[in-house]
């Protein structure tokens, strides 16, 4: 009888944290990166469909609207964008922005990993998450001069990671979430 009301407390629990966990995902869209491929079409226009992808400028050029920067927005945000664009051509323009690829969510991997290369962020990515990844350290890796290279708006930044004390449970903070463009250093 008790194994019985334990088994039911814990899938009740997870149930509630599965539940939260879906709604705090819903409150944050994705925004559009550099090397997003995106799939825009209109309503009733079959030639006004185009797959275009994010240039390295933050921006896609589309038929009529010309060159329109969607770096940082959401598809909705997207879709209104070049749906202004659109209206001297078009009365009511119905547009539509699917997000085909997020290649340009990545981090980088670099250094004494058994697999060095580009790490696709499909969701919000740990150091560990990345390095798990990457295969793990290898056996010659210094473990204590782990760092995430990030850019900031004052240039770069070079944040220590304390693997062997993150391993162990200590120093969790330095367990940071990546950024798109970071690159994790193993020397």
């Amino acid at each position: 009888m008790k194994i019985k009301t334990l088994l039911w407390l814990i899938i009740g629990q997870l149930f509630l944290t599965s539940i939260s966990i879906a709604n705090a995902d819903s409150s944050q869209s994705y925004r559009l990166r550099q090397g997003d491929l995106v799939q825009v079409s209109v309503w009733g226009e079959d030639k006004l469909q185009k797959e275009s992808l994010v240039l390295p400028d933050g921006s896609i050029t589309y038929p009529l609207a010309g060159r329109v920067e969607i770096v940082g927005l959401t598809s909705t945000e997207a879709e209104k964008k070049i749906a202004e664009k659109l209206k001297p051509y078009l009365p009511d323009p119905q547009v539509s922005v699917v997000i085909a690829n997020i290649a340009g969510n990545q981090a980088h991997v670099l250094g004494k990993v058994l697999k060095p290369g580009q790490v696709l962020m499909t969701g919000p990515m740990t150091v560990l998450d990345a390095l798990s990844i990457a295969g793990g350290l290898d056996k010659f890796a210094d473990k204590n001069g782990i760092k995430v290279i990030r850019k900031t708006p004052q240039g770069q930044k070079a944040i220590p990671i304390y693997y062997d004390q993150l391993i162990r449970g200590e120093r969790l903070e330095s367990n940071i979430t990546l950024n798109p463009g970071d690159t994790i250093v193993v020397p």
